[in-house]
């Protein structure tokens, strides 16, 4: 059987899309930023962001580490490259885009001395081969960042007799393994690495809550999503349609509820 190396292509050309990356990374980054201390890369280091969507943490991986030579991002989306080129096209050409295969990279071996992969993961059958690749294209001594979505690790309250949990069991689970994905890699991506010889590796989890990240980030994470998934995850599911849009909109109220807390805890493996 032939499996779908894309199956959420859908999804990631909808211009929902394009709002969950801008919002991921206002929340994300602060906290991720901090992770990229423990990676001590040469003068002149090359960096390659693999599935990087419209740029977002491109740009800032450069500036992260002014003294690379080159920061490259790939996507296999050219509706999200062309939003990278729009708003980053005056990085080059230090900072280039370009489409790309993750599973078949164009890179020689050891072309790169820190990979970073975000939020890619969880989108993809057979990762353990993604993964591979990425390793193939990183030198000997090399760091490999991967940002590797679980979607068991989002924690929200009934509000308004409706249970958010039940979201990522009954809808989520469903709509990724019909797509022969997993969303629950997060948990599995420690254990991946150190099969395929990674040495030093390690995880550390983001804590992306109402306490410490602005709601309005995490709000239109949500929304963004709900506008995207919500017809797909209730075709996969036992849930109607607005089922599925009445978990998403008690979580956007918590979010944006003063009053309120949730959590999202987002695994990150080096």
């Amino acid at each position: 059987m032939q499996v779908d190396r894309n199956p959420q292509a859908v999804q990631m050309a909808d211009e929902s899309m394009v709002r969950t990356l801008r919002h991921q990374i206002e929340a994300i980054w602060p906290q991720e930023s901090a992770l990229y201390a423990r990676y001590a890369l040469p003068a002149g280091a090359r960096i390659l962001d693999v599935g990087c969507g419209t740029g977002e943490a491109t740009v800032r991986l450069a500036d992260r580490f002014p003294g690379a030579a080159a920061v490259v991002g790939v996507d296999l989306m050219p509706e999200l490259l062309n939003v990278a080129r729009r708003d980053h096209g005056a990085r080059a050409p230090r900072v280039t885009f370009e489409q790309g295969d993750g599973f078949a990279l164009r890179f020689a071996d050891g072309d790169f001395d820190l990979v970073v992969c975000r939020h890619v993961t969880q989108l993809l059958p057979e990762p353990e081969k993604l993964l591979a690749e990425l390793q193939r294209v990183l030198r000997p001594g090399g760091w490999l960042h991967v940002v590797s979505e679980d979607y068991g690790m989002l924690h929200f309250p009934r509000r308004d007799g409706v249970d958010p949990d039940l979201l990522w069991h009954r809808a989520v689970v469903p709509f990724t393994d019909s797509q022969h994905t997993d969303a629950r890699i997060g948990r599995r991506t420690l254990p991946i690495l150190r099969a395929l010889g990674f040495e030093h590796v390690n995880i550390r989890y983001l804590t992306l809550d109402t306490d410490s990240v602005p709601r309005a980030s995490l709000a239109g994470i949500f929304s963004a999503w709900r506008d995207g998934y919500v017809d797909g995850l209730a075709a996969a599911s036992d849930l109607e349609p607005r089922a599925v849009r009445a978990m998403f909109d008690a979580i956007i109220a918590t979010v944006n509820d003063p009053a309120a807390y949730g959590v999202w805890q987002l695994p990150v493996v080096a």
